[in-house]
């Protein structure tokens, strides 16, 4: 048995006022390649299929497309809902992709057996047992109740998830045993696992109320495909538990780590091997940083723009003062070259002077609030977006302090 595991794919993304869409053409045409050369089973989507609950008619074009092309190779397709999908959205279409081989869980389900699915090998045998687990919605598992604390509410949102897991699990041990069959059982999960390395383009979930879902909280599945980060990586340093990640990069800064999916292979219920295939990249992408000379430098590198499509830029400079002709001078640089400046971001020399007027004080003389705005200080919050983020991380960090003193008010 072959799977490949992929994610977050962000169908409809608009980048900068960019398109994705021949990225994800192109993406789409090679990863059909991959299946058809390396004979896989089944592809498994764990999660944010659109980046939003109501994509363009090209993204959804796209996404039908994708899957009567790969019902043409015989192989299984699972799109698992994220926190980006709508649940209505992509389960308007879901009776009808079931006749192309495709099984669409949007939500979590009042029993078991609705997230159990049987993947089927090339010989039409059933070849693994799948736990199909999208993005869980607190609501879906959990009741609130008034006067709770964000602790309490952390801790019993964790716990609900946990128990979720445990339940699809022993419905799938339960499904093996009754069918005496020897195949691996596979989970699946679209959240943040604790001690994952995030990028700009992930946007929180369970804001206020869980920041990450503890490794061990998950069953003992065979293989657990995850999505939601959009960095490839393993869990808690546990091979069979990874992100495959994003199969483009959703923001400049995703650049510094390849892109890849995920190919898992079988013998009966036993691990063989698992292989991360890297993904090409399909739009050139690029980030410059440093002053305004070290960026003209850069720009006068040809080496820098080899493609014939327009290269992306995200241009970081560190300056010390405002200046009001940046985006002119930009410009002048750019002229004739085959880029587009999509980001331009001031880098503020503060650090040094920073760090300097910390070292003069000690801390018995700050709070821990005088402590985290120097801390955020060091970093550079423009634009909507970047301000909104702002505010979730200081709205987090003040409920923080608040359950550590309440704590401490009643020990």
């Amino acid at each position: 048995m072959k799977i490949i595991h992929t994610s977050d794919w962000h169908l409809g993304q608009n980048f900068f006022t960019k398109s994705r869409k021949e990225e994800h053409q192109e993406f789409f045409k090679w990863l059909l390649k991959q299946i058809s050369s390396n004979e896989i089973d089944a592809v498994i989507i764990a999660g944010d299929i659109f980046d939003t609950g109501t994509p363009p008619s090209y993204a959804r074009e796209l996404y039908n497309q994708f899957v009567v092309d790969i019902s043409q190779l015989g192989c299984t397709l699972v799109v698992l809902g994220g926190n980006h999908d709508s649940v209505s959205t992509l389960n308007e279409s879901k009776e009808l992709l079931s006749c192309l081989n495709t099984h669409v869980i949007a939500n979590t389900a009042k029993t078991p057996s609705e997230q159990i699915i049987e993947l089927k090998n090339s010989h039409g045998d059933t070849g693994a047992i799948l736990c199909a687990i999208p993005f869980i919605r607190p609501r879906d598992v959990m009741t609130s109740s008034a006067g709770e604390s964000g602790l309490h509410k952390r801790q019993a949102l964790g716990e609900a998830i946990k128990q979720h897991y445990n339940e699809i699990y022993l419905a799938a041990v339960a499904l093996r045993e009754l069918k005496n069959i020897k195949v691996p059982i596979i989970a699946t999960g679209h959240l943040t696992a604790l001690g994952v390395s995030q990028s700009d383009s992930v946007r929180d979930i369970y804001i206020g109320t869980l920041d990450g879902f503890a490794a061990d909280g998950f069953p003992p599945a065979d293989y657990i495909a995850l999505g939601h980060i959009h960095r490839s990586q393993i869990v808690a340093k546990s091979e069979h538990i990874r992100y495959s990640g994003s199969p483009i990069p959703m923001s400049f800064d995703e650049l510094k780590s390849p892109k890849q999916v995920v190919i898992v292979e079988f013998s009966q219920d036993k691990l063989l091997t698992i292989n991360p295939i890297e993904i090409p990249r399909f739009q050139p992408m690029l980030t410059l940083k440093g002053d305004l000379s070290s960026i003209e430098a850069q720009l006068k590198n040809p080496e820098n723009f080899l493609s014939k499509k327009p290269t992306w830029l995200c241009i970081e400079i560190e300056i010390q003062d405002y200046l009001s002709d940046l985006q002119q001078r930009i410009q002048t640089m750019i002229e004739g070259l085959n880029v587009e400046v999509l980001q331009l971001r001031r880098l503020r020399k503060r650090k040094h002077q920073s760090l300097t007027q910390i070292e003069k004080e000690s801390l018995s003389e700050l709070t821990p609030f005088d402590v985290f705005k120097k801390r955020l200080d060091l970093e550079v919050f423009e634009g909507k977006e970047e301000q909104a983020r702002l505010e979730r991380i200081q709205e987090q960090f003040r409920k923080i302090v608040s359950e550590v003193e309440h704590r401490e008010e009643n020990s």
